[in-house]
């Protein structure tokens, strides 16, 4: 029978992990929007809303899911689009005219800078044949992204009855198209050039519509929204001392000024610090492997949320078998390393082994075997 003894190393840890620290005296701001929330990214945690599940209308800020959409079809197949009547929308426009042709990325930069109806319509047909089908896409991915009270009708956000979202709804969106790094860049951007295809002369570049991207330093991209039934809509990421945040206002005459005072509330609430697992190995005995051994290391970084409170009492243990059996494959879980507050745990990141180790050929009797149990439990 295997015998099991576990090595376990604590450690308390003092700036080497990350914590998310809430700060109790922190003043909420006074915020103008109907409905708005203020997320954390690195930890899904919400940390102030109001309404944040209240049905409304998105606007524009639809076109996060409409360029992520597009970004997506456009880093396997960058087509070029031949833009005609059936494409053209009311409102926000980058301006395109029958027969001109321009790429997926540049109908993507079209509608988060020009923030465009008719790039997001010419994108949707392209990709999808019709309004409808892009709309049931966009619907698909709603619903994978936990979306659970989002219904999407056009692709570019103008009013419809059945076209509804939610702050908190929004928020995930922009969490999730942030992990996306072709539109994490384009988003970050306050202004981007398009050389169109037909006419080959043309070259426009666009404004990015997001003041925030100047107003603040720390943001890192957005989207704005507006119409008369919705108010003034604003989507919104920053980042600063490696903490990730989502604000999103919809209906608020006062965007982005709540939008600042949201963030300074929570990057003042909150800090982060990112333990890097993957820096941590360790050489474990190995018996009946190639092998004597097998080197095994974290297999992501750890992001560890607690009240301010609770901060310093945060441990740090690494637990694994004091000897393992081979086969054992490359990428295998054969430990953990668990971060615990008063013994009850916050997070875990799983040890596994860098390389394989192959089994050797069973030429030993069981006297031999016997032994090295012994001799590799004593190492």
């Amino acid at each position: 029978m295997k015998k099991i003894a576990s090595v376990v190393l604590s450690v308390l840890l003092v700036l080497s992990f990350s914590v998310c620290a809430r700060a109790e005296d922190s003043a909420m701001p006074k915020i103008s929007a109907e409905a708005y929330v203020l997320y954390c990214v690195d930890n899904g945690q919400i940390i102030n809303s109001k309404n944040e599940n209240k049905k409304m209308k998105p606007a524009s800020t639809t076109k996060l899911m409409t360029s992520l959409l597009t970004l997506e079809e456009a880093s396997s197949a960058n087509k070029e689009v031949k833009f005609t009547d059936k494409m053209s929308a009311e409102g926000s426009s980058m301006y395109l005219k029958v027969g001109e042709i321009v790429t997926l990325r540049d109908l993507a930069s079209g509608m988060m800078m020009a923030s465009g109806n008719d790039a997001a319509n010419a994108a949707a047909l392209s990709i999808s044949g019709s309004i409808e089908k892009f709309a049931k896409k966009m619907n698909e991915r709603a619903s994978q992204i936990g979306m659970k009270n989002t219904h999407f009708v056009t692709p570019s956000g103008l009013d419809d009855d059945n076209h509804y979202s939610t702050a908190y709804d929004l928020a995930l969106l922009m969490s999730y198209a942030l992990e996306n790094d072709d539109f994490a860049k384009l988003t970050s951007q306050k202004r981007t050039a398009v050389e169109f295809v037909e006419p080959d002369s043309k070259k426009i570049t666009y404004t990015n519509h997001n003041r925030l991207l100047s107003l603040y330093e720390y943001c890192i991209g957005g989207k704005t929204g507006f119409t008369k039934a919705a108010g003034r809509c604003l989507v919104s990421a920053a980042k600063k001392d490696g903490l990730t945040l989502v604000c999103v206002t919809l209906n608020d005459g006062n965007d982005w000024n709540d939008h600042i005072s949201l963030y300074d509330y929570g990057f003042k609430s909150l800090s982060c610090y990112k333990s890097d697992d993957t820096a941590f190995f360790a050489d474990i005995p190995c018996v009946g492997g190639v092998s004597d051994s097998v080197t095994v290391t974290g297999e992501k970084a750890a992001s560890i949320v607690v009240s301010s409170d609770e901060a310093d009492k945060i441990e740090r243990k690494i637990y694994i078998d004091s000897f393992l059996y081979a086969p054992i494959k490359q990428s295998d879980a054969v430990g953990r390393i668990e971060y615990t507050i008063n013994g009850k745990k916050t997070a875990e990141t799983k040890l596994i082994a860098v390389d394989s180790v192959k089994s050797r050929k069973k030429n030993k009797n069981i006297f031999t075997i016997i032994k090295d149990l012994f001799t590799y439990g004593k190492k």
